[in-house]
């Protein structure tokens, strides 16, 4: 069954996880009893692989990808971006997915690398993407698109960026994977604004899990310019830890404010569970298809979110 006729029939659930830089990393999360063997105990809808900027180790997402569609447990979707791409490069990429049953993609522009003004390859944003995987392809890919309900950072407004979702809809796309959202007020006028603008394909939120402060900060402000509601600013300042957030070696030296560090930091992943599992709790009630938590490659937290949220019991 394809992802979209899964939400067709109720809320989907997934996990994205992402290539890791090491033969260990892939041991653990790829090995027997590894990662992803706990995270199919959970019986995702499906599991999507991540790759770098510019496809920089793709290689490793389709080796990520082969193990999941080998487990017969979880679809596998790659995430597939045009940056630094020739169409003769895509063409031959998404044949090697095709050759090994990987047939979901998620088509994206991708995070440009430091210093780029452009994609550097033959086509610019995702939705000539999405026509050029659809013109060559046919129907062999489910293609899932992104949606920003706050706009992309590079768009000029939420207006232009709802109609250029619009576009990607109708060159082709299948469903939509939100970009992260903290802003329950903002999601709801987005679901609302883009359903109006003619946009029906299934909306899959894109969560993740607030388990650390100084990755919240950065996947917030450095990635996707979102909006830090009261609540989630005033847990980061509750626990806060660091002068700095961005500074490597701002952790405390003595063993005394070592062990208020530790205990801080434990306290802030606690509350940021219960902080994770009430913000699906609003998803829910907000009507969407499906819930897909950025794993990190770890399994008992999610694992525990999945739970404790109910999402399993689905």
């Amino acid at each position: 069954m394809k992802v979209p006729e899964i939400m067709k029939q109720r809320m989907a659930f997934s996990f994205e996880v992402f290539p890791p830089k090491t033969d260990k990393g892939m041991q653990t999360l790829t090995g027997e009893g590894g990662v992803l063997d706990k995270l199919y105990t959970l019986k995702p809808d499906y599991i999507s692989c991540t790759y770098g900027a510019g496809g920089s180790n793709v290689g490793l997402n389709v080796e990520v990808l082969k193990s999941i569609k080998k487990s017969g447990v979880s679809i596998p979707i790659t995430h597939f971006t045009c940056v630094g791409n020739t169409k003769a490069g895509i063409k031959e990429q998404l044949e090697t997915y095709l050759s090994n049953g990987i047939d979901h993609i998620l088509a994206l522009r991708g995070d440009l690398p430091f210093g780029w003004k452009g994609t550097g390859g033959d086509l610019h944003y995702a939705t000539e993407l999405v026509k050029f995987i659809r013109d060559s392809f046919g129907d062999k890919f489910t293609i899932g698109v992104a949606g920003s309900p706050e706009g992309h950072i590079q768009c000029r407004s939420i207006e232009a960026d709802i109609a250029f979702l619009k576009q990607k809809q109708d060159n082709g796309a299948d469903f939509i994977m939100t970009q992260l959202c903290w802003d329950m007020d903002q999601f709801r006028w987005w679901i609302d604004a883009i359903r109006a603008a003619g946009i029906t394909m299934p909306v899959d939120v894109g969560i993740m899990p607030v388990l650390d402060a100084r990755a919240t900060i950065n996947m917030a402000l450095s990635r996707n310019g979102c909006v830090m509601p009261r609540a989630l600013s005033e847990l980061i300042s509750k626990y806060w830890t660091f002068p700095d957030p961005f500074t490597a070696d701002a952790e405390p030296k003595d063993a005394k404010s070592d062990a208020e560090y530790a205990q801080k930091k434990s306290d802030f992943r606690e509350a940021g569970i219960e902080y994770t599992i009430k913000l699906i709790d609003e998803y829910r009630v907000a009507g969407i298809d499906g819930i897909h938590l950025y794993a990190l490659n770890k399994y008992d937290d999610v694992a525990r979110i999945v739970k404790e949220s109910g999402i399993w019991d689905l």
